[in-house]
């Protein structure tokens, strides 16, 4: 513990030959620790020394115990050092203890006596609960140091400031340290810390960790069978649900029917036993708290002996689709450009054929003419 030296009362004796001398030491110690309370003599002769607590209540006479309190021991007396020591220490004991010595006149030394309170851990409290879209209100609390504690938010290795007050109760101080945060739903679980420091805690923090508790509606989700079931098969849905608090009660309807006899609802998940036709419809998967509500559904559709088909899962329509309709288009071209040759040839063979007939012509008018055949040069072959 710190300890300081107060300066020296030198007691003379009226005729000058001698002097006496009491030093005593200022001491500070933590609440609940022990003190030690000395006061050193010089040229002592003897003279009556008393120990007087700050009420000015005598504790020792020479040594000797006056006052009944067992936390005072005396440890030592000799004619250099005087020593008691106090345990347990409380504020209430600050003050001068006094150190006195009796001789033709009185005289008094005062050790000051200080007590240090560190803090302890910090509380977190809620003053507004937080709602999804809202805020939240955080306050940390150190109730009781001396001298004040110094309070630090941090989230994320990130101080957030607070503003900060200060209320005296008696010899400590209480602190407070308010912030206001935005929250949503991811922020749920998040962890924000208050930190204590004090030089009594010598470097070292006291720390409380919060984890926020975002209030948010529910969301819904069916999870639906994998692969295709058959008629005879049994169905199982289970619903997944998110929210804070999470719903206690699911409730399970078929749109503009009700359940199946069969059906059987256990949590949160319904099971139809030996499927059917009779089961087709749309079932519902409901759920609820303070802040919302939510629904999900699944639709079966028996329409085929041992097929069931869900719409929920991702049948790639649209892709079978563009498959098809790239079919037909390839199809009508091939039909066309097939046409289109076909026409095609059958141009080009009336063409020779009209040529042909041409050319019998000529050879019909030379003969009824009378020509000759040689004439001209010319050979024609019917």
């Amino acid at each position: 513990n710190p300890q300081s030296s107060v300066w020296v009362v030198l007691l003379q004796y009226a005729n000058g030959s001698c002097c006496q001398a009491v030093q005593a030491e200022n001491v500070t110690v933590l609440e609940g620790g022990t003190a030690q309370i000395s006061c050193r003599l010089q040229n002592y002769d003897g003279s009556i020394v008393v120990i007087q607590n700050p009420r000015r209540q005598t504790l020792f006479f020479n040594g000797t115990r006056a006052l009944k309190d067992d936390r005072f021991q005396m440890v030592l007396f000799t004619p250099r050092l005087v020593r008691i020591t106090l345990t347990n220490v409380s504020v209430s004991d600050e003050g001068g203890f006094f150190c006195q010595l009796y001789t033709d006149d009185t005289h008094h030394q005062v050790a000051t006596l200080s007590v240090s309170v560190p803090p302890d851990t910090p509380t977190v409290e809620v003053r507004q609960e937080a709602v999804e879209g809202g805020e939240v209100e955080l306050t940390c609390l150190s109730p009781r140091s001396k001298p004040p504690a110094t309070l630090r938010w941090i989230r994320d290795r990130r101080e957030i400031p607070g503003v900060v007050s200060q209320q005296e109760n008696g010899k400590t101080v209480s602190v407070s340290s308010t912030i206001r945060l935005p929250v949503e739903r991811k922020d749920n679980g998040a962890a924000v810390s208050c930190e204590a420091s004090h030089p009594a805690l010598g470097g070292q923090k006291r720390v409380r960790h919060y984890r926020l508790d975002v209030y948010f509606a529910p969301t819904v989700r069916i999870i639906p069978p994998p692969g295709i079931l058959r008629e005879g098969d049994s169905l199982s849905l289970t619903c997944s649900i998110t929210g804070n608090p999470l719903p206690r009660d699911v409730q399970w309807t078929r749109i503009n029917d009700t359940l199946p006899e069969r059906a059987e609802i256990s949590g949160t998940t319904l099971q139809v036993s030996r499927l059917s036709q009779s089961h087709n419809g749309t079932y519902l998967c409901q759920a609820q708290n303070n802040y919302g509500r939510a629904a999900d559904h699944y639709t079966l559709l028996v329409y085929d002996p041992g097929a069931v088909i869900e719409t929920h899962s991702a049948v790639p329509y649209a892709v079978i689709g563009g498959v098809l309709a790239l079919l037909v288009f390839t199809i009508i071209c091939v039909l066309i450009i097939t046409i289109w040759c076909s026409v095609r040839q059958k141009g080009s063979y009336l063409t020779h054929e009209a040529s042909g007939l041409d050319e019998h012509g000529e050879v019909q008018e030379a003969f009824l003419n009378g020509n000759d055949a040689s004439q001209g040069k010319k050979e024609y072959l019917l």
